[in-house]
């Protein structure tokens, strides 16, 4: 089947950031509500989000695709969906109060083989309008894998001997994502993938060794050690890849150095394994 149609294929979607919603994202990362109302960069994440009933839900959780013209994404056969990376560029902040658009178009579908099978590649580009005033722009690319097979080893593997070196950076911070962390980033993002509440379904069907972080709450906290260094709302360009799952419940090193280039910030498992690579610049 011919993907074709899909290019170029729109959707908008609305919201409003209330200060009830800016107050629940602070509270999930422990932050105070900022004072002068204009929130921290990643706001952006948990506005407009996918609003599909409950009824129209595929077994993994995410809105169900088909060939009609309703389906925003492609039916690919494959049923497995990560968010591969995202690149960003930080126009003008969101203040609390704002009348929020979101225009969404596909950009492209690719598909290749991988070392695990067939992988499949949709570039997704996102404008956020915050108060008539074009605020982010996003280029988000989702990956989609065959079934894992029921007998598949889990991944990522067991930590292994070796060991987180953070002499290699300016600036670390470590953290243990735990289930009640994704919980309320899942609720915010109204993100109903099950691998990230529904341990069950994660070990048995898509063969991770527990609950996965959401790739954009790392990158989420990534942007807030950046803003803890260098100030908030001072990001223009910031681009995250997805290298290896982070499972609750265990160590993840945030780290950031300053590079030609701009920063270089990343995300590390306790034994050196790295989660998330990610740069920035002002």
């Amino acid at each position: 089947m011919s993907f074709e149609a899909w290019i170029g294929r729109e959707q908008e979607s609305h919201d409003t950031l209330t200060p009830q919603h800016a107050a629940q994202w602070c509270a999930t990362f422990d932050l105070p509500v900022p004072e002068c109302w204009i929130m921290p960069q990643g706001i952006h994440l948990a506005l407009c989000t996918p609003d599909a009933p409950t009824g129209a839900l595929g077994e993994d959780g995410h809105p169900a695709r088909d060939d009609s013209l309703g389906s925003f994404l492609p039916p690919l056969p494959m049923s497995r969906r990560m968010w591969a990376s995202s690149d960003i560029r930080f126009i003008a902040p969101i203040a609390i109060g704002a009348v929020v658009k979101r225009t969404s178009r596909v950009a492209s579908i690719s598909e290749k083989d991988g070392g695990s099978g067939k992988l499949a590649f949709v570039n997704v580009e996102h404008e956020t309008v915050a108060n008539g005033t074009l605020s982010v722009r996003e280029t988000q690319t989702l990956v989609y894998r065959d079934a894992a097979a029921s007998d598949a080893p889990l991944s990522p593997p067991e930590s292994g001997d070796g060991e987180f070196d953070a002499g290699a950076w300016d600036v670390t911070r470590t953290l243990t994502p735990d289930p009640r962390l994704l919980f309320r980033y899942s609720a915010l993002t109204f993100n109903t993938h099950r691998i990230h509440y529904d341990a069950p379904y994660a070990e048995a069907v898509e063969r991770y060794r527990g609950l996965v972080v959401h790739g954009p709450l790392t990158a989420s906290l990534l942007l807030q050690l950046a803003a803890s260094e260098l100030g908030d709302n001072r990001l223009r360009k910031f681009a995250f890849r997805g290298l290896s799952p982070a499972i609750a419940g265990e160590q993840l090193n945030l780290v950031m150095h300053k590079c030609e280039e701009g920063y270089e910030l990343g995300a590390f498992a306790s034994d050196g394994r790295q989660v998330t690579k990610a740069s920035a610049s002002l």
